[in-house]
């Protein structure tokens, strides 16, 4: 990537996949922007979840297994985790990802999408051939398959009736269903958890919901036997003390959780407005919003040249992902440089 750091240029050039949060290279695209920048790139919860105060001897040991079932009860409480499932903490669903071939057959992978690069990165990267489909019709005959729901970026959401006879048909087949729930805490009603099919593995994280992706926290859910086995490819004390605490602290929260979704879907809403005049709003979920517009790079090059940085996308360059304003002066800087007229010419790929 010209112009980009070498992190920056490191993780475009090796994996082919962009990703927000990646404030590095919007420095180097856009060295003279005012600081501090505001990060719109992330679908994280801009308001997090106010930490507890935490003991010392959380640092200073390991992790301990009543601390884990701590959290595992609260998860299995939260998330509406049936008794017959398993469920496995890691840090962070990313690693989740990486470990999910190990439970597949050989055959073809078929992923919904456009959605999340790195699944269809990690199942290439298993030796998998790999297929991205744009709707369930067109899976045909794939073992496995992989859906995002909602989806990221466009907020596509399967109906639990559909994901239902997407895993009868990979069970048929002797396949798996992935499903990734990444963003459904605040749409509980899309979770396939509570009547969790034979043969699914859904997965769900902690730090997008609750504001602390830092955390590196997320969750497995399935058949026992099939956590069994990501659980030992994750090896003894998966998860840091700290995040084991805060974890079972948050998700057993559910005050916290229903309050922060009707601020972020009010926030959602004050988004969709301050970007109508700017292209079309095409999709999103309750912490993003997908704008589709033919400027689209040149208003990515201006929020970027005042110091807003939003998510781009390679394969879609007419479109943009905006996460939510943290506070009314990110608010105020958006809007002001929503309204900026001068005409700017993109930044160099």
């Amino acid at each position: 990537m010209r112009g980009a750091n070498a992190m920056g240029a490191r993780n475009v050039a090796e994996d082919g996949i962009w990703h927000g949060g990646d404030l590095a290279t919007a420095r180097a695209l856009f060295p003279e922007a005012p600081q501090p920048w505001i990060d719109l790139s992330t679908g994280i919860n801009p308001i997090p979840y106010p930490l507890p105060a935490l003991p010392l001897s959380l640092w200073t040991r390991l992790p301990g297994a009543d601390e884990e079932a701590a959290l595992i009860a609260a998860a299995r409480a939260a998330y509406r985790v049936p008794v017959q499932a398993g469920i496995v903490a890691a840090p962070g669903t990313q690693i989740l990802i990486e470990l999910l071939p190990r439970l597949a057959p050989a055959g073809p992978v078929a992923i919904l999408g456009p959605t999340y690069a790195e699944h269809g990165h990690a199942w290439r990267k298993a030796g998998f051939a790999v297929t991205e489909v744009s709707a369930a019709a067109e899976i045909g005959a794939a073992a496995t398959v992989v859906v995002v729901n909602p989806n990221n970026p466009d907020g596509r959401v399967l109906r639990r009736e559909e994901l239902a006879r997407l895993a009868a048909g990979c069970a048929a087949r002797g396949g798996l269903l992935v499903v990734d729930e990444a963003f459904a805490d605040f749409t509980p009603e899309a979770s396939l958890v509570p009547g969790l099919p034979a043969g699914v593995v859904v997965l769900r994280s902690f730090g997008k919901t609750y504001g602390l992706a830092g955390l590196r926290l997320g969750f497995a859910i399935g058949a026992p036997g099939a956590m069994a086995r990501l659980a030992a490819g994750l090896g003894p004390w998966p998860v840091a003390g700290p995040a084991l605490h805060v974890g079972a602290r948050a998700l057993a929260d559910p005050a916290w959780l229903a309050e922060a979704g009707a601020a972020r879907a009010r926030d959602a809403a004050r988004l969709d407005a301050l970007l109508a005049p700017h292209g079309r709003v095409v999709g999103g979920a309750g912490l993003f919003r997908l704008l589709e517009s033919p400027a689209a790079a040149a208003l990515f090059a201006r929020l970027g040249r005042r110091g807003i940085y939003v998510r781009r996308f390679r394969d879609a360059p007419e479109r943009l992902r905006f996460g939510l304003p943290g506070d009314e002066a990110a608010w105020s800087r958006l809007h002001a440089a929503l309204l900026a007229d001068a005409p700017e010419a993109p930044p160099p790929a």
